[in-house]
């Protein structure tokens, strides 16, 4: 409890809790985003599926995770629990791995969906320790973390095209190392964040400012968008480029390892940003900037389209710290379902719109689904225009 008081007063961030939950987050987002959207390309001939059925897979995992998210967060708010941190990694780790025993299309989405809920519990807890460990420099803590999350989901399609198209599904197993890894990490944290959340309650009480419900949904609206735009490309990018292109899995999953990747470097950049300039700004400078790239990335194969890709995922995801932390700017008195909110319901909306253009491809054709994904974040963009501009500092939880 000392050294939590400790790092507050000074306003110093503790940067050993902020690493530490970084690494869970690493862990959490390899099982669910990660790896669910590049195993589809796995699972597909194993039980014979449809692009509607690849969809459902991203859509249960996406589903369970975004319903469950702002529940778990709402709750988290009024009767917080340390150990859903814990409980929650486990259940996101152990249910992608059980995937590789599931004997049928239905079990395999009973366990897609018992990884999804755990990432319904996890984040909530996971981005308020993050807040607390922060100290005044929320937005560089909130991109540390956030660069955890969208490391797992880079990683998840080079762990496919590396290791498990040569292992066969079967390798998965070897996720129970991040099933004892999670563990190892989240107990470790456990003393100090149980400790924490009694400070927590009575900063709660304290807290000034009043939520802003019409701001909160337009940015919701906002992340969704984002998160359509990023969760189609990375499930459909090594469909598209290898019906147009005729490019190996192998590479295409090395091109959204990459696209991913840009991403988490954009979310590191934009996240430490946020504690220097408005953060409506940074999310319209993101969204406006993503468009040229994105217009031209269906038109591009090789090389070329690499250096189309960096800078749209730099771009893009370049706001993904930042909206997590202007929501808790929003909503100063619900930290836990703000986090839900961005993290969970906006994000996971990603697989409903994932799925959606499933169907869609089936019936008119991928290229044309490629296609619509690069005029999101225009409307995005367009949106953004009318977020309220946050360059007053509104009282938070220290």
């Amino acid at each position: 409890m000392a050294v939590v008081q400790g790092v507050r007063e000074q306003g110093r961030m503790n940067r050993d809790a902020v690493w530490s939950v970084c690494g869970t987050h690493v862990l959490n987002d390899v099982s669910t985003t990660g790896l669910v959207p590049a195993l589809t390309q796995m699972y597909k001939p194993i039980y014979h599926l449809n692009y509607t059925q690849i969809s459902l897979i991203v859509l249960v995992s996406y589903l369970a995770s975004s319903i469950s998210q702002p529940l778990f967060g709402a709750w988290a708010d009024r009767h917080p629990r340390a150990w859903m941190l814990p409980l929650g990694l486990f259940l996101s780790t152990i249910g992608i791995t059980l995937t590789g025993i599931a004997p049928s299309y239905t079990i395999l989405l009973i366990f897609v969906a018992i990884s999804g809920l755990g990432s319904g519990a996890f984040h909530p807890e996971a981005s308020r320790v993050t807040h607390l460990a922060a100290g005044r420099v929320k937005g560089l803590a909130q991109a540390i973390f956030q660069v955890g999350g969208n490391g797992g989901q880079a990683i998840g399609p080079l762990i496919v095209s590396l290791f498990l198209l040569s292992t066969g599904i079967h390798g998965v197993l070897w996720m129970f190392v991040a099933v004892a890894l999670g563990l190892v990490l989240t107990l470790r944290l456990y003393p100090w964040y149980r400790d924490g959340l009694r400070d927590y309650g009575k900063k709660m009480r304290e807290v000034d400012g009043e939520n802003q419900i019409g701001a909160v949904v337009l940015l919701v609206i906002v992340i969704v968008l984002r998160s359509w735009c990023q969760i189609g490309i990375a499930q459909f990018m090594p469909f598209y480029y290898a019906h147009k292109y005729g490019m190996g899995y192998h590479l295409s999953d090395t091109f959204t390892f990459v696209f991913l990747g840009a991403g988490a470097i954009g979310t590191f950049i934009g996240g430490a940003l946020a504690d220097r300039m408005p953060k409506q700004r940074i999310l319209l400078y993101s969204m406006l900037c993503s468009i040229p790239f994105g217009l031209g990335l269906p038109f591009f194969s090789g090389l070329w389209a690499l250096v189309v890709l960096i800078p749209f995922g730099f771009f893009i995801l370049s706001s993904f710290a930042v909206t997590v932390v202007y929501m808790q700017h929003l909503l100063p008195r619900n930290i836990s379902l703000a986090s839900g909110l961005t993290i969970g319901f906006g994000v996971g909306a990603g697989g409903i719109g994932a799925t959606f253009f499933g169907i869609l491809a089936d019936h008119v054709g991928l290229s044309t689904v490629f296609y619509i994904l690069m005029f999101v974040p225009v409307a995005g963009a367009l949106l953004s225009l009318f977020l309220p501009n946050d360059h007053k500092p509104r009282a938070t939880v220290a």
